[in-house]
């Protein structure tokens, strides 16, 4: 039985505690990794996934299945994201946000890629939030287009755009480092 299908019949018996057991199984390291692309500290990405686990825990009893459980999972888990990155947010420039999270994965633990790979990190870190969010979702994620749009609940044309304009920010930070 696919996990989805299993999801559903659990939330349908009203088994809510089993029903969170398998999406958190299922679906932790998933979203701590797109979580962890987006906010890039480690800590703060575990915080930000258990808020999201707190939420799917609250929502859960009104999933309708009118979509996919894993693109409501990411929109939770994007939406959660770019709310910690707003309260986190200053003035600084795209070059110092960049520079600092550069820092940031220089010193963390749990960063185990090569230079080339940090600098592509520090550059996404460095986008703004739905472009970073959509960057993520097609680049390392691999979805399609359409399931992003469900996601991020936008239309396929202006995430083929922020896309765009994500990987040219990306090319222009990394030719000019």
């Amino acid at each position: 039985m696919e996990k989805e299908q299993q999801i559903n019949q659990l939330i349908n018996k009203k088994a809510f505690e089993q029903a969170f057991n398998v999406v958190v199984d299922e679906y932790q390291q998933r979203l701590y990794w797109h979580i962890r692309r987006m906010v890039t500290d480690h800590d703060d990405a575990n915080d930000v996934l258990q808020n999201t686990f707190i939420k799917i825990w609250k929502a859960l009893p009104r999933f309708k299945g009118q979509s996919k459980f894993y693109t409501w999972a990411y929109r939770i888990a994007t939406n959660e994201s770019i709310t910690f990155i707003n309260k986190r947010k200053d003035d600084a420039s795209f070059d110092e946000m960049a520079f600092g999270i550069s820092q940031n994965l220089e010193a963390d633990a749990f960063f185990d890629g090569d230079e080339a790979q940090r600098k592509l990190h520090a550059a996404v870190a460095a986008l703004p939030e739905k472009q970073k969010a959509v960057f993520n979702l097609k680049y390392f994620e691999e979805l399609k287009y359409d399931e992003i749009s469900e996601i991020m609940e936008t239309s396929v044309g202006a995430l083929k755009a922020s896309y765009h304009h994500a990987v040219k920010k990306i090319e222009e930070f990394l030719s000019n480092d």
